[in-house]
């Protein structure tokens, strides 16, 4: 199941991040319902002072064409555009020093792209003339007290995650030997309890039973845990635990990265004898348009799969760092079968 949030209300963002950020709202109070959109949703901007006015119009090559990639945040950029206007000192300075009539100009063509806000860093006093522009054109214009970097830079990590596509997948995800690995199986088969076995063992449980996945990165697969869920897991014969209560702060991790799957499955004999024994059941699973190893371990009676996952997610890094148990052996039995030919 995959869910995703096509839009942010300029107030919202306001409301939610006005203290992290030092933000104070200076003027355009009437365009607190702009929308901020991913960059790939498209429409025409309208509406009246204070209506729902739709901000997802995009440019690239050229300004004046409605219907191209505007990306969501950046600096002062009149010909590429931006959703949220950024002002910095060098920006603020570049516009005061223009002549009165060439700052009209700049000033015009930066509203007629419909910015859904402008943002001042760096507490910096904020120009009369700009107040005066964003009540006139209903832009909410901002002061922030952190330097044009940082904010950029938390603007951009928070909208990301807000407009990624999200994912739910069934199993058990949990932070092991430091790396997200999410558990996976037909229901009865002993997830929850294996993953109650690794966080007596130290490791971290994520979310059970429900995780949820987005692509905040062209290599990063976030998993969280539905707010509904936190802190809980289900252990049959048990019922719900909380495993905050019982373990501590410590058992519980927020979020992590997805970088294995293990996917419990019972095997029979028969299908044992026919997995490789020097590479074991790698394999990769497409999820969310990026390839993420799996690795299927069998579930038998006597195997102490605690220790096997423990194993599992140590052995990946060092895959991962180009190292192969693997490849190792049979370049060490080939050294030796050619020893014994001399």
């Amino acid at each position: 199941m995959t869910e995703f949030q096509n839009h942010i209300l300029v107030e919202e963002l306001y409301n939610i991040h006005r203290d992290r950020l030092g933000m104070e709202w200076v003027a355009g109070r009437q365009g607190g319902k702009r929308r901020i959109t991913p960059e790939e949703i498209r429409k025409k901007p309208d509406g009246a002072p204070g209506d729902d006015i739709d901000n997802s119009s995009n440019i690239s090559k050229s300004a004046s064409k409605p219907g191209h990639a505007r990306s969501l945040v950046g600096y002062l950029n009149l010909i590429h555009p931006h959703q949220i206007q950024v002002l910095g000192e060098i920006e603020l300075q570049y516009l005061e020093g223009l002549r009165e009539i060439s700052r009209q100009d700049a000033l015009r063509q930066l509203f007629s792209h419909e910015p859904a806000c402008i943002i001042i860093s760096e507490g910096i006093n904020v120009p009369t003339f700009l107040k005066r522009k964003c009540n006139e054109k209903y832009v909410p214009l901002f002061n922030s007290t952190l330097n044009s970097n940082k904010l950029t830079d938390s603007l951009h990590y928070y909208l990301a995650n807000l407009f990624a596509d999200v994912i739910t997948m069934h199993g058990v995800f949990m932070e092991v030997n430091a790396i997200g690995l999410l558990l996976t199986g037909p229901s009865g088969i002993g997830k929850s309890e294996l993953a109650l076995e690794l966080i007596t063992r130290g490791h971290r449980l994520v979310a059970d039973d429900a995780p949820q996945f987005s692509r905040i990165a062209p290599d990063i697969i976030n998993g969280t845990c539905p707010e509904a869920l936190q802190d809980f897991l289900e252990v049959r014969g048990l019922g719900i635990i909380n495993v905050r209560k019982l373990f501590g702060d410590s058992a519980i991790k927020i979020n992590k990265y997805l970088r294995l799957i293990v996917k419990l499955e019972p095997m029979s004999k028969k299908k044992l004898l026919e997995l490789d024994r020097l590479e074991g059941s790698y394999k990769t699973r497409r999820v969310l348009e990026l390839d993420i190893p799996e690795i299927t371990v069998p579930v038998a009676p006597g195997r102490n799969l605690a220790v096997l996952l423990e194993c599992a997610a140590r052995n990946h890094m060092l895959r991962v760092s180009g190292y192969s148990a693997s490849r190792e052996f049979s370049e060490r039995q080939e050294v030796f079968i050619q020893q014994g030919e001399k």
